[in-house]
């Protein structure tokens, strides 16, 4: 991997981790389109898991900025209510719970099924295939969706079905917003509050991938600290303005304009793989 290819990766992950387009599928896409091929990861095109999970931690660091006074809200609530009843009752004492139990589901499917996500998940027909299906039910959600709730009123039930989504993002191309976001109008949720829920919601989950990614024996498949460090920082920069954007987008626009382009990638992939000008696994 060069600088380059770094920086541009980076921008990549920061642009589309929050839009629910799938940052897994573009990590996988950009490198293909070019002809990029790295030799740490045997002459592949694919960037590899485990960079494509570490720098993800840069978006995370990204949400964390962002909703820094909600997390230590949150944080402070629920480790004071864990002795104090009366703070039980307070909404950032719930969150807290509620962020707990919706990370079970995705922990326990990525240990289960972690070789599976890391080898032949990534291939570009499963990512083009994957990429319109989401679009399809995203735009279910959007059309049955009732969009009356705010973030006060999510419940542990929302937690529950936002988290299981939230393991379906396993899958490349699925996108861990869109299948969170998805999950959050299906429920009822207002779009801003579908797309906050479902930031804080990626914190547990990308630390404990990014992590595990980097400490597992024999993960192998980064370029190294320095380049790997570049494309994280860069993921953080960028991170904080799509967040930023996202957030003022969704509360006076639709997520179309992402089924949309959703549809237009998969079909474009599809072309590409049938035509042979792009190999669904090198």
């Amino acid at each position: 991997m060069t600088l380059l290819q770094a920086i541009v990766l980076g921008i990549v992950q920061g642009l589309t981790e929050f839009l629910p387009v799938s940052s897994t599928a573009h990590l996988r896409i950009v490198p293909a389109l070019f002809g990029w091929h790295f030799s740490y990861n045997h002459g592949s095109n694919d960037p590899g898991a485990p960079f494509s999970a570490i720098i993800q931690l840069g978006t995370t660091i990204a949400i964390v900025v962002y909703f820094y006074r909600e997390l230590l809200q949150v944080t402070v609530a629920w480790f004071k209510g864990l002795t104090d009843r009366s703070v039980r009752s307070s909404l950032e004492y719930k969150l807290g719970w509620y962020l707990i139990l919706a990370t079970v589901p995705v922990s326990v499917f990525g240990l289960i099924f972690s070789d599976q996500i890391t080898t032949g998940a990534r291939n570009l027909w499963i990512i083009a295939v994957t990429l319109i299906a989401l679009a399809v039910i995203l735009y279910a959600a959007e059309k049955v969706g009732s969009r009356r709730r705010g973030e006060e009123q999510i419940t542990a039930v929302d937690a529950a079905v936002v988290g299981t989504a939230q393991a379906l993002s396993l899958i490349p191309g699925a996108s861990r917003s869109g299948t969170t976001i998805t999950a959050g109008l299906f429920r009822g949720l207002t779009r801003e509050a579908a797309a906050r829920f479902s930031f804080l919601l990626s914190i547990p989950a990308v630390v404990l991938s990014g992590v595990y990614e980097a400490v597992k024996p024999g993960a192998g498949g980064s370029p190294g600290v320095g380049l790997t460090g570049i494309a994280l920082v860069f993921a953080f920069v960028v991170g904080i303005a799509s967040i930023h954007w996202l957030l003022r987008w969704l509360t006076s626009h639709t997520t179309f304009v992402f089924i949309f382009y959703r549809i237009a990638l998969g079909v474009l992939l599809i072309v590409l793989l049938s035509t042979g000008v792009l190999s669904a696994t090198h």
